[in-house]
């Protein structure tokens, strides 16, 4: 199944998924425009179209699906449905990503990992690299929406439905801090999840 870009966008402004405001992101960093993906991906007939069109980019059969985090739990779990594989997150432990709950990784076994947003790629890369340390072999990193600036350094191929590239900026050098624009009052912490760090 595919998405195209214009439809992916309207499934996130249809469901109230893109804010305009001053924004301030877990990376300290403030951004006009925040993606709540959440709000699209409560509703399971869009969160299974989303993950078909997503596990139709990575071609090779997959043993595991990584989600990176609380964020991108559920589009991991269709995505893993689809690809008929397990389902498996990270999450931050001691400033680093981990498996918690008793999940590991076999040596050999074929991973995805899955972030709804992709931002900095940082906290995707641990993923990467946590997966590798125990053996498995990654085939690819999925998102939703890829809101990255700069090149990513993954070290696996990056996919995504969409490329929504995120403005962002120190507090020091905010153009809506200069104008005197207060921070909206929703807090927009968890963009992309951990990789919004």
């Amino acid at each position: 199944m595919r998405l195209d870009k214009t439809e992916v966008l309207g499934l996130l402004q249809e469901h109230g998924a893109v804010a305009s405001g001053h924004f301030r992101l877990a990376s300290g960093l403030h951004t006009p425009i925040y993606l709540q993906t959440a709000l699209v991906l409560q509703y399971p007939h869009v969160a299974q179209k989303i993950a078909r069109a997503l596990a139709a980019k990575f071609a090779a059969p997959v043993d595991v699906v990584i989600s990176t985090g609380m964020s991108s739990v559920v589009l991991g779990q269709e995505v893993a449905r689809v690809k008929k594989a397990r389902a498996i997150f990270t999450e931050r432990s001691s400033g680093a990503m981990a498996f918690r709950r008793d999940f590991k990784l076999e040596r050999g076994e074929r991973a995805l990992v899955v972030v709804d947003v992709l931002t900095t790629g940082r906290a995707n890369a641990e993923v990467v690299a946590l997966a590798q340390a125990y053996g498995a072999r990654v085939v690819g990193v999925g998102a939703m929406v890829d809101r990255s600036s700069a090149p990513l350094c993954l070290g696996v191929p990056a996919r995504s439905l969409v490329s929504y590239p995120l403005q962002a900026a120190p507090p020091d050098s905010c153009p809506q801090c200069e104008a005197g624009v207060p921070l909206s009052a929703r807090r927009r912490e968890l963009e992309g999840g951990p990789d919004g760090e």
